[in-house]
Order: structure tokens, then sequence, then C-alpha cells
């Protein structure tokens, strides 16, 4: 079942605190946010895109170092402070013309809930709440900031190309250079 749903996607969305950090917040003595991201996580996105997966951000959180890393991610679809998920989802449906089968969410908590129903795969990750988890068509093996977008990709290209061919021409050598 999740194969069958996982080859239709097209587009697959993250939220970010919980999903792509670990969900704590570190603020320094000036205030100053600090987060951290898996490394995986870049080179998992990055390989969504290289073969022809876009990939999107909805978060209800803003900072500079989120936006720094959307930047070096070359994250083109990047809805930060964002209080209607549902409606951030909807313009990228509209966008992008896709249906929503062909659309991926992986989130964390009840705020993420709305898209997931909509969304032909949704994704939580180990740590989500359990009532997330009990709606999700799939919970990963990794928790938040732990390479979530990593496994997902994984997945998700897994079930559309040969995972181990595709690493094989990798190791030989990509065209496309993979930021992390």
């Amino acid at each position: 079942m999740i194969t069958n749903k996982a080859k239709k996607i097209k587009l697959l969305i993250f939220d970010v605190d919980g999903v792509l950090t670990d969900g704590m917040l570190n603020y320094g003595s000036e205030g100053e946010l600090f987060k951290r991201f898996n490394v995986k996580d870049g080179v998992g996105i990055k390989l969504l895109e290289q073969y022809g997966i876009r990939v999107a951000i909805i978060t209800a959180k803003d900072s500079k170092p989120l936006s720094q890393r959307m930047s070096d991610l070359s994250i083109r679809y990047f809805y930060p402070a964002c209080s209607d998920k549902l409606t951030a989802f909807e313009d990228l449906l509209a966008n992008l013309s896709l249906c929503k089968d062909e659309v991926a969410y992986v989130g964390d908590d009840v705020i993420d809930l709305p898209v997931m129903a909509q969304v032909g795969l949704s994704i939580a990750v180990q740590d989500a709440h359990e009532f997330v988890k009990q709606q999700a068509h799939y919970t990963t093996h990794a928790k938040g900031g732990q390479g979530v977008a990593r496994e997902v990709a994984d997945l998700i290209l897994g079930t559309q190309y040969n995972l181990e061919t595709l690493y094989r021409q990798m190791a030989k050598g990509s065209k496309k250079k993979l930021v992390q």
C-alpha cells in the first residue's frame, strides 16, 4: 500500500521543527536562535530534486537560520511563518498543477493534520505526537532532526527507481553537485 502511494509522488512537503530539526529551540545569551539540521537530510532533499520530485517547506516559524538553510538547499517552494498550512498546500497544488494523490507530507504535530488528511501519502516522524502517528499512512524510523528527510527520500525514490542503481551511478560521479 505505501509503495503504491509513494510511486505517485511528485511533490514532497516537509514541516521543519520536529521534522527537519529535533524540535528544540536553542537561544543564545543575546536572544539569537540556533537550529541544527542533519546533513543527510540535505543530501536526501537534493536527491529528490535531482530525480524530479519537487520539495516544499511549510512551517509555522521563521528565523534567519531556517532561511539560510532553505537558501543553501535552493528550496524554491518555501512558506515560512505560515499559520494556515492548508492554504499553502492548496497554493502549491494550483501552482504546480498537481492532484492530491501526487503529494506527500511529513509532519509531527496536530498543526500538520489538516494537510496530512488531504495528501496521497501522509508521513509522521517516529517521535511525532501519538495522535498524528495514528492518522499517518507511514511512520519513519528516524526521529525528527535525525535523518527523516533522507529516510523519506529513500522511500519515495526507491519506489520510483532502483536505489542501488541510482547510488552506483552517483558513486561514479554525479553531473549535479549535491549541497549538504
